[in-house]
């Protein structure tokens, strides 16, 4: 099998191998598989993830659960950069089409060395937050620019998201998971989590503005054009700290990085009393 769903060599190599080893575990059980983040709208580089979603008919079964796990043993092994950047989601069909906690158990592999599937539901503690705002997101993002590997075309699975839906989305992310970094900025210490904190940021005040969901990229060049310029710096520090994310950030960025979030709270609230007059 040779295809080319993007435009990396490197990650289309691996997809070649992972799609039909899900076809193969999966069987009657596979309804499609999907493409989506940078690789979907666009600034995948070597620090991005391979995000995807494998779409099933139904939860999946113990034996197939330990099936996939070895498969992602083996392709993590491959003499490829991105063979541990995968980051996917194994999820009833059911639960795609729209948010429901009744239907919300998935499997879920993470990037990483060592990583191995887990099975979650959507507002499991283990991912550090409510992740049903990080669905909402998901979901938008899946139906309206996800890339088909195979299967129906995402719209047919999934149904629209509201703009209001993806600002609320929006403002959870603020306040369920940036906001508490306030008491507890430990985590920033780290360059690559820094650095993500402050591009998700632009993101989520792009989402909280227009209603929309745009890449990094996007979203950082209209908070550098946007927002007060004294962020600009900090914004573009952000950019260099992707490539060398195990190193320690600098003190004065993490504290730069504690005023940005403030800086979005009282920005996001504005949005939002603005949006509620209207």
């Amino acid at each position: 099998m040779s295809f080319h769903p993007t435009r990396h060599p490197e990650v289309n190599l691996v997809l070649q191998d992972l799609l039909p080893s899900v076809q193969a575990i999966l069987g009657d059980h596979f309804i499609g598989m999907y493409l989506y983040g940078s690789l979907a709208s666009g600034g995948f580089d070597r620090d991005s993830d391979v995000d995807y979603v494998v779409v099933t008919d139904d939860v999946l079964s113990g034996d197939l659960f330990s099936a996939l796990d070895a498969m992602h043993l083996r392709l993590a092994a491959m003499d490829v950069w991105c063979a541990t950047q995968l980051e996917g989601i194994y999820i009833p069909q059911a639960a795609l089409r729209t948010y429901d906690p009744i239907h919300a158990l998935h499997l879920r592999i993470d990037r990483g060395k060592g990583e191995r599937l887990q099975r979650m539901q959507i507002e499991d503690v283990r991912l550090g937050r409510a992740w049903w705002a990080s669905w909402v997101m998901l979901r938008h993002v899946l139906r309206e620019r996800g890339v088909t590997l195979a299967g129906p075309a995402p719209r047919a699975l999934i149904d629209p998201v509201p703009p209001d839906e993806l600002r609320q989305a929006a403002l959870a992310e603020l306040h369920n998971w940036e906001a508490p970094l306030l008491d507890n900025p430990v985590q920033m210490e780290n360059r690559g989590y820094q650095s993500y904190i402050v591009l998700t940021l632009c993101r989520i005040l792009y989402t909280l503005q227009f209603g929309e969901i745009v890449s990094k990229q996007v979203a950082a060049r209209w908070a550098q054009g946007t927002l007060d310029p004294r962020w600009s710096p900090l914004i573009d520090r952000a950019w260099d700290g992707r490539k060398n994310p195990g190193s320690k950030a600098a003190s004065d960025d993490v504290n730069r990085t504690l005023e940005f979030i403030q800086c979005a709270l009282e920005r996001s609230q504005q949005l939002w009393n603005l949006k509620k007059v209207k």
